[in-house]
């Protein structure tokens, strides 16, 4: 299943986070950062929603950030 999330919605998500789950965005990146190498970005995504009990949207928005950030310092 693929689920895309549009910049607006990214962003809204991202914005809610810290309210959300009481740590930052930059806090959520280093623990996607240090957890598990998961092929497939679904599957950090359920390993986020179970293992640190992230609702299913700002779980995917952490790991969508995660690759955008990646992918950014790659072209640096």
């Amino acid at each position: 299943m693929s689920y895309v999330l549009s910049d607006e919605t990214h962003r809204n998500l991202l914005s809610h986070i810290p309210q959300c789950t009481g740590r930052e965005v930059a806090d959520w990146l280093r623990t996607v950062e240090e957890g598990p190498s998961l092929a497939r970005c679904e599957e950090t995504v359920t390993w986020l929603r179970g293992a640190h009990g992230l609702a299913y949207g700002h779980a995917r928005a952490i790991v969508h950030e995660y690759h955008l950030r990646r992918a950014a310092r790659k072209l640096q």
